[in-house]
């Protein structure tokens, strides 16, 4: 068994290669964004229906396996979140047991059983570098709607963590954010 590093541009995670097997190795306490998307693009979500039960579905993935949820942002064809696990297998656990569960409830509801991957992969985590990076991260997965051009304005798109938080909603979704933010950031005003 031995440790190496798999690295996207600026961005690494650890990897733990024993014999032919691989498993991921997440850092408890650290900050990843996590994303999976249909397989070959295939939509996921066909109404708001599906959204919500997806919702749903986190919900009770998080009473099984609670993982702090800083945002997230759903699409139709494909998920954003950014998380921070407590212990190292928490991280693969949760991400296993939403895409596995949703997978399958998928593949049921649309008469498809038995036809293949609903998602493209596993998923995929990339680790948060710094506070920086962090606030760039969240920006990103919650401006998502808005550069697919899906809404006007960002905080307008029902299914991720911006619209929650201007309606005061779903405390139990998601955690409080590791750091202190104020309006006069210019990472938050721009």
């Amino acid at each position: 068994m031995y440790m190496r590093i798999l690295s996207w541009g600026r961005q690494s995670c650890l990897e733990e290669v024993n014999g032919g097997s691989q498993k991921a190795t997440f850092r408890a306490g650290h900050i990843y964004h996590v994303l999976n998307r249909g397989t070959q693009r295939q939509q996921l979500f066909f109404s708001d229906d599906d959204y919500r039960r997806f919702e749903v579905l986190i919900e009770d993935t998080l009473a099984r396996i609670p993982l702090p949820v800083l945002t997230f942002e759903l699409m139709p064809n494909h998920w954003h979140f950014v998380v921070k696990p407590d212990d190292q297998d928490q991280l693969s656990s949760f991400f296993g047991y939403l895409a596995g569960t949703h997978g399958k409830r998928f593949r049921v509801a649309h008469g498809t059983t038995g036809q293949g991957h609903v998602y493209q992969d596993r998923f995929k985590s990339f680790p948060v570098q710094s506070d920086g990076h962090f606030l760039i991260v969240c920006r990103y997965v919650e401006r998502n709607a808005l550069r697919a051009g899906l809404v006007g304005q960002a905080e307008a798109w029902p299914w991720g963590a911006l619209w929650r938080r201007q309606h005061a909603l779903d405390s139990w979704l998601m955690s409080d954010w590791p750091m202190a933010l104020t309006f006069c950031d210019p990472l938050v005003l721009s």
